[in-house]
């Protein structure tokens, strides 16, 4: 009996020691969980659909939103009136959602694609088709490229490059007979802006200089992949032929300086210290290259104010003048010798 109880209380000695050095195994191993680095979630990318299974990352600094809806595709081609002879230019092609159906169309386009991997796919969408022979694409920066011959321009651009895209392609020589554009929605609503209006500003006069500007189209953010945070517009551009007879860069600083304080009068910002520093170095600059001396007792902030006066534009703000208020204020300057280039 007594061997027994001996038994009996070594076994149940060996199973709490056990339970023992479970307890503690287990404890250190908590431990180390707890000690041990957590791993960060890998943040992902949205992908189109349609190019998901090769792997194509969509880059938000090139601002590549691909629109997807065929029937704005459609609606925007015929809003260009492309024909059979035509050259287009595309501007950030993407997968190539609309240059195949411009393919279709047109004798050749030219497509300038800024990243390598959309360029190939592009390529490869075309490749062994006649398609191939009618499709030139140009690998870079387009604000930076050459740009060949073209009829018409049809792209959905990338949004942060809108303003200076308008102004190289309007530039540009020999004229192209229109261009149909997606734009963000009010940068689309500054283009169209008429003076008076609250989106009116430097860009609606400069534009509206150059070429004749309707709005087409209203297209909301889920007709893109993947969608961008803002609504689009579709606008046609047809540059004005022949062009105004007026150096853009001139007329490009004179609405600089007067859409400084648009809400302010003409006196007012004319009077800024930078502005005038500015004129009169130019100023002074155009008699110097023609051997003429400066007045005496000279003062280029009276000169201007004078300027002003005579064409009754003192009290005038930028906000409500339009072409011919501005076409006649450069006019003005030039004819007594001060420059805005």
């Amino acid at each position: 009996m007594q061997n027994e109880k001996n038994t009996l209380s070594g076994e149940h000695n060996f199973f709490k020691l056990r339970e023992t050095n479970n307890f503690t195994a287990f404890s250190c191993l908590q431990n180390s969980l707890i000690d041990m680095p957590k791993v960060k979630s890998e943040k992902r990318n949205r992908l189109h659909h349609e190019v998901q299974k090769q792997g194509i990352l969509f880059n938000k600094e090139f601002g590549q939103h691909i629109l997807k809806n065929p029937l704005v595709i459609t609606s925007m081609l015929e809003k260009a009136a492309i024909r059979p002879t035509d050259v287009i230019l595309e501007i950030g092609p993407g997968t190539g959602n609309m240059t195949i159906r411009m393919l279709e169309r047109c004798k050749k386009v030219i497509a300038c694609e800024i990243d390598t991997r959309l360029a190939a796919e592009l390529q490869k969408r075309v490749q062994a088709t006649p398609m191939q022979y009618k499709l030139q694409i140009l690998i870079g920066d387009f604000l930076k490229a050459d740009l060949p011959f073209f009829d018409l321009c049809i792209a959905n651009i990338p949004y942060q490059i809108s303003s200076p895209l308008i102004f190289k392609l309007l530039l540009h020589r020999p004229l192209f007979r229109c261009a149909v554009l997606m734009f963000q929605r009010e940068f689309a609503q500054r283009l169209v802006a008429k003076p008076g209006e609250k989106l009116y500003c430097r860009l609606s006069v400069n534009t509206q200089l150059l070429a004749r500007v309707d709005m087409l189209m209203k297209v909301g953010k889920n007709n893109f992949k993947p969608p961008p945070k803002v609504e689009s517009n579709v606008v046609r551009l047809e540059p004005k032929n022949p062009p105004p007879p007026v150096n853009f860069t001139e007329w490009d600083g004179l609405t600089r300086v007067a859409f400084l304080r648009k809400n302010k009068t003409l006196a007012a910002a004319f009077k800024i210290n930078s502005v005038l520093e500015m004129l009169e170095k130019n100023y002074k600059l155009h008699l110097s290259l023609r051997n003429k001396p400066i007045e005496g007792n000279f003062n280029m902030q009276a000169k201007v104010i004078n300027i002003l006066e005579k064409v009754n534009m003192a009290n005038t703000r930028a906000r409500s003048m339009d072409l011919d208020d501005f076409m006649r204020l450069l006019l003005a300057f030039n004819s007594e010798g001060i420059h805005f280039n």
